[in-house]
């Protein structure tokens, strides 16, 4: 393994962050100057020299190194990029506690700034504040820029981007996709990174423009569509979408993340008009299922009972209408993975919390920006299931296991079930690491935010629910769900074989 080519793509990979940074800083300081940003843009100016600096240096490093990324290369790239970006994507936010005076502020401690930008990046909506009105602008943008960065992928806007990665490009795109069998749209890598990300950028423009149009400030339309396509779920309240009390907003809003859930390849198939292959496709017709099944069990559950708002307004006895628009949103928002919230999910009766237990750990489809095990996973495993109990009575019969069609591997079927094993297994650590190290949480609220961090979510139940956050966590346990973060929104192989010993010998 030629580390050289590793250092030097991460240089660039930096270089595009620190420029991001620039971008925000110069955007707040011409919109919205004032004394309470001085603080913020500071600290993102610094930022980005650092960041600077640091990609120099790697660069420098990089010097000589083959063009020809390497399977080895690929996974120790897509791995130390999500991990290293995250250090620097934490700094504005430390940064400003410090030159701030705010030094009883969440961001004063390291750890949980970088709890902070790693789940912005993997777009797991997850915060330690409890006060998120209180920050300043720039910040506020900063993070929703990590949400939009990481919703299709930092590493795939790195492809996109960059000439001359050949059949390496081909290998950083298929890690950091997410999904079994993830497959270009395009014949060339880095085209298919291109097509995605017109796409995303596409969904991006229309949604800021719809929300202005429904009266949202300039603001808040930029910072929710961020939040939105990307299935991240930071907001620029804490009430989260739940501030805008609009039938309006919070309908455009569960649309797109509904559309941020679907595989983008099948949006290209659109665009070329192939529509019955998008109404053909297993995955859709499976996932617009569950959504519907989980939003008819959610307003069951809520008919003529209790409903408190994120905003605080407590509903008696909530009607049909009011029923489904609380509890859609809700299953649309944790199917997604976006974990926006308009009402505390926590306080639901047990058959609507069933729904949002079983949408929090399905996610949106392969291919997308959602997160979660992922509902072709989930189809694959029912498939292999079934087939495996029809051997029971007809042994001596071979019969392919298929779906769309097409004759599921051997490989694929295997990968899925392992793949299930390990998410099982993850959870199950990491809710023991967080007991281990924490003293007080419940069992409740270490396996919940055990899963909602591994599956990129956010909100949870007990401490950790819609209308709480994981401010207060020791940095220990922010270290632990930050590498669950890092593990579920590159599903877990890119960044376990970086602890295996016989990665790093040489062959």
């Amino acid at each position: 393994m030629d580390l050289r080519l590793v250092v030097r793509q991460l240089a660039i990979l930096l270089g595009l962050l620190s420029a991001s940074v620039v971008v925000v800083a110069l955007g707040i300081a011409a919109a919205w100057p004032g004394p309470a940003e001085v603080p913020a843009l500071w600290a993102l100016g610094a930022t980005a020299v650092v960041g600077l600096a640091v990609a120099g240096a790697l660069w420098l490093l990089g010097r000589g190194a083959p063009r020809e990324v390497g399977r080895r290369e690929a996974l120790l790239l897509v791995g130390a990029s999500w991990l290293i970006g995250a250090g620097l994507a934490a700094l504005p936010f430390w940064l400003w506690a410090q030159w701030s005076g705010s030094l009883g502020h969440p961001f004063a401690g390291y750890a949980h700034c970088y709890f902070e930008a790693m789940s912005g990046l993997t777009t797991t909506g997850a915060t330690v504040l409890g006060d998120v009105d209180g920050l300043p602008r720039a910040l506020l943008l900063w993070r929703a820029l990590t949400h939009w960065l990481g919703g299709l992928g930092i590493v795939v806007l790195f492809v996109a981007v960059l000439p001359g990665l050949g059949v390496g490009g081909k290998k950083l795109f298929q890690i950091e996709s997410t999904g079994p069998a993830a497959q270009g749209v395009r014949p060339r890598i880095r085209e298919t990174a291109r097509v995605l990300w017109t796409i995303y950028c596409g969904m991006t423009v229309l949604l800021v423009l719809l929300l202005l149009a429904l009266g949202v400030s300039v603001f808040e339309a930029v910072c929710y569509t961020f939040a939105t396509v990307s299935t991240g779920g930071f907001g620029t309240h804490g009430a989260s979408v739940g501030h805008f009390d609009s039938v309006a907003v919070q309908g455009v809003v569960a649309a797109f993340m509904v559309l941020g859930g679907v595989n983008f390849g099948l949006y290209y198939l659109l665009f070329r008009g192939q529509y019955r292959a998008v109404r053909r496709d297993p995955e859709l017709r499976l996932y617009l299922g569950l959504l519907a099944l989980g939003t008819l069990v959610a307003t069951a559950s809520l008919y003529g009972g209790a409903i408190t708002t994120t905003a605080g307004r407590a509903i008696e006895a909530a009607g049909v209408w009011e029923a489904l628009r609380y509890g859609a949103f809700q299953i649309f928002a944790i199917h997604t993975t976006t974990g926006f919230a308009t009402a505390d999910f926590d306080a639901w009766p047990a058959p609507g919390k069933a729904a949002v237990v079983l949408a929090l750990f399905v996610g949106g489809s392969a291919g997308s920006t959602s997160g979660g095990i992922k509902v072709l996973r989930v189809l694959i495993a029912g498939k292999v299931i079934l087939a495996e109990i029809e051997r029971v009575f007809r042994p001596y019969v071979v019969l392919p296991v298929r779906l769309g069609g097409t004759t599921i591997e051997p490989e694929l079927r295997t990968g899925t079930l392992v793949y299930l094993l390990l998410t099982i297994g993850l959870f199950a650590l990491g809710t023991a690491a967080i007991l281990l190290i924490e003293p007080g949480p419940t069992f409740l609220t270490a396996a919940s935010a055990s899963a909602s961090t591994l599956n990129n979510i956010g909100p949870g139940f007990g401490a950790v629910g819609p209308v709480e956050n994981y401010g207060g966590f020791s940095a220990g346990s922010q270290l632990v769900m930050s590498l669950l973060m890092a593990l579920g929104r590159l599903e877990i192989y890119a960044v376990f074989v970086l602890f295996l010993p016989g990665f790093w010998r040489s062959e």
